[in-house]
């Protein structure tokens, strides 16, 4: 039985698009199969780009309007199958890099600007709590999915490009946390997920115009996924999210910049070789109530090593 590509990297294309602007898109990545099992030590090397178009960089409390933005990012990154207590589990790193080109009216008067450089790193630690054991790669081939219950964290780190007097950056200056449980269900050929997440943000106190102090109130999501499996390592998910909260404060100024949105898009998965796999992902706004209004279509590839491969 050949080795199941999984998805190795959390929302791959999503964590390297959304090192850029406010961060609240990464409450809002489309994350199907995130929690599912491969065989300890297994190793993965993935590289993708996206592009996105819309309201991607425009934190919702700077002074800006009818902002558009066209993104093109490119990532890296790394994860490696853990033991984690008798269950699977993952650890992964994602380096982002991004070019913007932005507009918008600020202060009424046309304003355009462009960016390059890293974006905030992603560190994610996942560990299965029921229905993934740790398996050798002989125990991985009679595994068959039932029912999965995961959890993990993802942090991000204030270390990508960012400038105290622009409005737009491509790095966030603030620590991101985001704790989420998910469960996968498996019915046959289909599978049957869902995840809830919170994600909490440090406080930027170099904000524009440099002097400023933002706080952001914590952004609660949810989400969900129906995936179909063709055949072993080749599967399409219809994904969903959505997410509440977030409220802005700057200098004790609460914004009125609540969020209240729902995304939706699709996945396919597509296995070229034992090693290599490639996937592609699309996701767009269904309902924006304020920010983060944008369509992003991306495409990934992916290089498995290691459990006697």
């Amino acid at each position: 039985m050949p080795l199941h590509p999984r998805h190795a990297l959390i929302a791959a294309a999503a964590l390297a698009l959304t090192s850029v602007g406010s961060g609240a898109a990464r409450a809002q990545s489309l994350e199907p199969r995130a929690y599912s099992n491969s065989p300890v030590g297994t190793n993965f090397l993935v590289a993708g780009v996206t592009y996105s178009q819309g309201d991607v960089t425009v934190d919702p409390s700077l002074p800006i309007e009818d902002a558009n933005a066209k993104v093109y990012s490119s990532f890296v990154g790394y994860a490696r199958t853990l033991n984690l207590w008798g269950q699977s589990g993952q650890l992964g790193l994602l380096l982002p890099y991004a070019r913007v080109n932005a507009n918008g009216l600020v202060e009424a008067q046309p304003t355009s600007v462009s960016r390059t450089g890293f974006g905030d790193p992603g560190l994610r630690l996942s560990a299965n709590l029921y229905g993934a054991p740790a398996l050798s790669p002989e125990e991985f081939a009679a595994y068959h999915q039932d029912t999965i219950v995961g959890v993990s964290l993802l942090v991000t780190a204030p270390w990508g490009q960012y400038y105290r007097d622009k409005l737009v950056n491509i790095g966030t200056n603030r620590w991101l946390f985001r704790p989420e449980v998910g469960v996968s269900k498996a019915l046959g050929k289909w599978i049957v997920e869902g995840a809830a997440a919170a994600t909490f943000f440090t406080t930027n106190d170099e904000f524009y115009p440099g002097t400023s102090t933002r706080e952001q109130d914590p952004l609660y999501s949810l989400q969900g996924h129906v995936v179909y499996t063709f055949s072993p390592g080749t599967w399409a998910a219809l994904d969903a999210t959505y997410y509440s909260g977030g409220r802005t404060t700057v200098n004790g100024e609460i914004k009125n910049d609540l969020q209240q949105n729902l995304r939706w898009g699709g996945t396919f998965a597509l296995p070229v070789d034992r090693r290599n796999s490639v996937k592609v992902s699309f996701t767009t706004g269904a309902f924006t109530r304020t920010g983060t209004d944008f369509t992003t279509v991306g495409a990934a590839w992916q290089y498995r090593w290691g459990a006697g491969m």
